[in-house]
């Protein structure tokens, strides 16, 4: 429910990555934290039967990330 003057912004993030390869998969999240503060390094996942990989990165788009 919004209030009068109230302004929420969603600035947390959760990213899911799916990627080809785990090289991939780690550059994307690499590239990520140069802009924004991030979980740092991601587990990579697979699932059996399914190809490619995937990885979850948190992200906080309120800070500035390694680029800064």
């Amino acid at each position: 429910m919004s209030e009068p003057g109230l302004v929420v912004l969603d600035i947390l993030v959760v990213l899911d990555i799916t990627a080809a390869d785990e090289a991939t998969a780690l550059a994307v999240q690499s590239e990520l934290e140069q802009w924004w503060a991030t979980s740092g390094a991601a587990t990579v996942r697979r699932t059996p039967g399914a190809p490619g990989v995937q990885i979850r990165v948190y992200s906080d788009l309120r800070r500035a990330g390694t680029q800064a």
